[in-house]
């Protein structure tokens, strides 16, 4: 009999067809009825045939509903933020009305009191700098590294992290930079604890044990969310959480968009360093994840790399090379990363073409996916890119019409999910209905 092979011993395709494997494996699941569990794992079997570059039954949807469930249960974002309750009422409205192939749950709602506690400043939201009517949350660009600190973050990231960073970004941490670095303990630590005798270092650790409390109230309605979607035969992406290009990191949140286009000119190799050792610890961070076998993807928002950002030149140099190494370390352990190309990637296409088959999907924006479809459709699972704009105002005739034109163009031989180019915040329900409706009908394959 044949020795089975061990984890390490597996090609990056075997590892892939594994983990989706382990997927699909019968789940501890109470459905509410045969049918429920049948289709169920249909759609499972339907993402996962899509990713791995097969034709799947039809072609799979994901529906961009966001924070809608909220809206369309008589409520609104600011509520659901902080009313746990009423989070949980609006979502399990929605499973019980809405035929769906994938379901995210409300992770995506914002913890409200938890992001009051922590004094969060990367973000506006609904009655904390937003209108309490505002429909979603706001990122506040800024520079929260300055452009003499590459050295800092170069030499130690995580003191960088914890005594600069971010007490910069969350008010419960500003008493941390009263704190020594930790490696000054060499032995007897008596004078490394002085700092916490401060008040404002035990209000902080006060803070955090509020937190603490607050989470898993909070993270008990997401998970409770989940099981009555799974119940009802709605999977969930079995993706191990969201990740961002090491560019996008210094670029969106250390340096700001502003800061980091100065750098690009002004100190590039600065640039290239930090850069390098931002993948590194990416790449730490998302094998950590890529450890439950169970787990299939890992999504990137990319933010920078877009048509008209940079020259092709300066993506070559600055922006995909990290990114390419964080692939390509996830492919290894056969993790799909799956690239949202936000904006245009119209003049990309080509240099991000260079991964072996259904080793990676992406999902397009403003991309034209005729185009897309003829350059990566043969290697990569792609996904995109209905209109936002259409969904939120057109008729639900029109948005099944340019769905359909999606599905001519992009499903001939699998690896197509329907999809809207960006988040919706606003939209009639027959709307989405449309884009299942579409699916079913012309998106079946023979």
């Amino acid at each position: 009999m044949e020795r089975a092979k061990e984890w390490a011993e597996l090609t990056p395709e075997e590892k892939r067809e594994e983990r989706f494997r382990r997927s699909l494996e019968p789940a501890d699941i109470n459905f509410s009825s045969p049918e429920a569990e049948k289709a169920y794992y249909s759609r499972l079997q339907r993402l996962a045939d899509v990713y791995l570059m097969k034709e799947p039954d039809r072609v799979p949807v994901q529906l961009p509903f966001g924070v809608l469930p909220a809206y369309w249960a008589g409520t609104d974002l600011k509520t659901v933020m902080y009313d746990y309750d009423k989070l949980h009422r609006a979502w399990k409205k929605f499973v019980n009305e809405f035929e769906m192939d994938t379901y995210t749950g409300p992770g995506a709602v914002m913890p409200g009191t938890i992001y009051d506690l922590i004094d969060y400043k990367l973000y506006i939201w609904p009655g904390h700098g937003l209108p309490d009517d505002a429909k979603g949350h706001q990122f506040v660009e800024g520079e929260y590294m300055m452009a003499d600190e590459y050295d800092a973050l170069i030499r130690n990231p995580s003191d960088f992290w914890m005594r600069t960073y971010m007490p910069r970004i969350f008010g419960i941490f500003e008493s941390f930079r009263h704190l020594q670095s930790f490696t000054d303990i060499i032995e007897l630590p008596s004078a490394y604890f002085m700092p916490f005798a401060r008040p404002d270092v035990q209000a902080t650790l006060q803070a955090l044990i509020d937190v603490g409390k607050e989470f898993p109230k909070w993270m008990a309605v997401v998970e409770e969310c989940t099981r009555e979607a799974q119940e009802a035969g709605i999977p969930s992406p079995r993706g191990a959480g969201l990740a961002k290009a090491p560019f996008d990191t210094i670029g969106d949140t250390l340096r700001g968009t502003r800061g980091i286009i100065m750098d690009m000119y002004r100190q590039p190799e600065k640039l290239l360093e930090a850069i390098d050792v931002i993948t590194e610890l990416t790449i730490d961070s998302l094998l950590s994840r890529a450890k439950d076998l169970r787990r299939t993807t890992i999504g990137f928002p990319l933010h920078k790399g877009a048509d008209g950002y940079m020259s092709a030149k300066q993506f070559e140099t600055f922006y995909w090379p990290s990114l390419r190494k964080v692939c390509l370390a996830l492919v290894d352990q056969g993790i799909i990363p799956s690239l949202f190309a936000e904006g245009s990637y119209m003049t990309r296409l080509e240099t991000v073409n260079e991964f072996p088959k259904g080793a990676v999907a992406w999902r397009f924006d403003q991309t034209d996916m005729a185009t897309a479809k003829k350059v990566l459709g043969d290697k990569c699972c792609i996904a995109g890119n209905a209109p936002a704009s259409l969904i939120s105002t057109g008729t639900a005739q029109e948005v099944k019409e340019y769905c359909r034109n999606l599905i001519e163009i992009c499903a001939p031989g699998g690896g197509y999910i329907l999809s809207a180019g960006s988040s919706v915040t606003s939209a009639p329900p027959d709307n989405l209905r449309a884009m299942m409706e579409a699916a079913k009908e012309y998106g079946v394959y023979k």
